[in-house]
């Protein structure tokens, strides 16, 4: 099986759709028991689960382990989904690892056992990096996290909860009470968890999960993270005694750091990973995370953003206001049916002008639907159906440009920005 025969496999499996439970993707592992034996970091929370991850996966580079990462969705390539030392795969080792995993699949067919693709995008993932002999593997969960199908992982290094919010409550519950204590599911006896400042709700349920397992819980905000100041250029801070600075932008961001740094605790209190202050130095300079309020051109600004819930949308609104001019913004903006518009009232007021666009997504809100319900919130709205006319029609506007809604806009939006496409 070559490269593309291995995507369009991957791909067939989509149709299945999302099954939470673990019964089903445990017989896929049953097969490959070595694969979950390996030194997990688990990250489940609603925004801010790419960028720690992104933050830890760096800084444990820079601190000398071998590391795997394993997040979604992807932005431009595939491949990003699985990553060793922040680099993709090769093209190969992922056709290998599908190529030797397949006849398990078609085992567990015959005995009429479905496998979606995210269930078995999990196992490729453990599969290759236990292959390639990863120290710590980095691990993103896809969605809520008790029935995650990476919820199989045992006993983490850390368990890591960041910011929760309301999200996908058809499947994980109308209440931040609820939402949380599906994501509290990672939480496991014995190993410390991380997070950072949450809703009343939410961090009630963190602690009695943590209490009842005897999970040591680190705090962000118990910190001592000195001289934060967040700009467009990205966020500079003071850390064992350091100077430290990151590109990430926005002030959410400043509480995702947060997260990091307590996961990064816990991991040198805990497990006694020699992570050093240069380390954490190095790794923070180095971190890269595609379409999380990232700048790709500077005159005009423009800046991409993948928020498409109401959390995300809030703090992409704050962000806007805080760290750039007022004037003459334009926004374009295309979102999964699923999503609910009337997020998108945390934009209120910021936008000269609004774009509507299609997303390439069999889920897509069909653009002229999207404008018309964006009348509700903005007195100026247009629809320009294809995303590579939209942002010419935004940068005519001579302002700033702005983009946001879902991070497969974002993945279809962001090579046209660069040139690439």
């Amino acid at each position: 099986m070559n490269y593309q025969e291995a995507l369009n496999y991957i791909h067939s499996l989509d149709r299945f759709g999302s099954r939470p439970g673990l019964d089903r993707v445990q017989k896929l592992f049953d097969r490959i028991p070595e694969a979950l034996d390996q030194k997990f970091i688990h990250i489940a929370g609603t925004n801010g689960k790419g960028s720690v991850s992104a933050m830890l996966s760096f800084v444990l580079q820079e601190a000398g382990y071998k590391v795997g990462l394993f997040i979604s969705p992807y932005i431009v390539d595939f491949r990003e989904r699985i990553q060793i030392n922040n680099e993709m795969i090769s093209q190969e080792a992922l056709a290998e690892a599908v190529t030797f995993l397949k006849p398990f699949m078609d085992e567990l067919h015959d005995e009429k056992i479905v496998i979606t693709e995210f269930e078995f995008l999990t196992a490729v993932g453990f599969y290759l990096f236990k292959q390639q002999n990863c120290d710590i593997v980095v691990c993103e969960v896809g969605m809520g996290g008790l029935l995650d199908s990476t919820n199989l992982i045992r006993s983490p290094l850390c368990s890591v909860i960041t910011r929760i919010a309301l999200d996908h409550t058809e499947i994980l519950g109308e209440t931040i009470g609820e939402i949380a204590f599906q994501k509290c599911g990672i939480i496991k006896r014995g190993a410390p968890v991380a997070t950072t400042a949450q809703l009343p709700a939410a961090m009630r349920v963190i602690r009695d999960t943590a209490e009842a397992l005897g999970a040591p819980l680190y705090l962000g905000d118990n910190l001592t993270v000195h001289d934060v100041r967040a700009n467009l250029g990205g966020i500079d801070f003071r850390y064992m005694g350091r100077e430290m600075h990151t590109d990430l932008i926005g002030e959410h961001q400043v509480e995702n750091l947060k997260c990091a740094l307590a996961a990064i605790e816990a991991l040198r209190d805990r497990s006694r990973l020699n992570i050093s202050p240069e380390a954490i130095l190095e790794g923070m300079k180095k971190v890269r995370h595609p379409a999380r309020f990232e700048r790709l051109v500077e005159h005009p600004t423009v800046i991409l953003d993948g928020a498409h819930n109401p959390n995300g949308l809030a703090a992409f609104a704050k962000t806007v206001k805080a760290l750039t001019p007022p004037d003459n913004r334009t926004l374009i903006i295309g979102m999964l049916s699923d999503k609910d518009v009337k997020g998108v009232a945390k934009l209120k007021g910021l936008f000269d002008h609004v774009i509507a666009t299609n997303i390439s997504n069999p889920r897509a809100m069909a653009a002229g639907y999207l404008g018309e319900r964006l009348k509700e919130f903005f007195d100026d709205v247009e629809v320009v159906a294809h995303p590579k006319d939209a942002y010419q029609t935004a940068l005519s506007y001579g302002g700033d440009v702005f983009i946001c809604g879902s991070l497969y806009l974002a993945s279809e939006i962001r090579p046209v920005i660069l040139g690439l496409k």
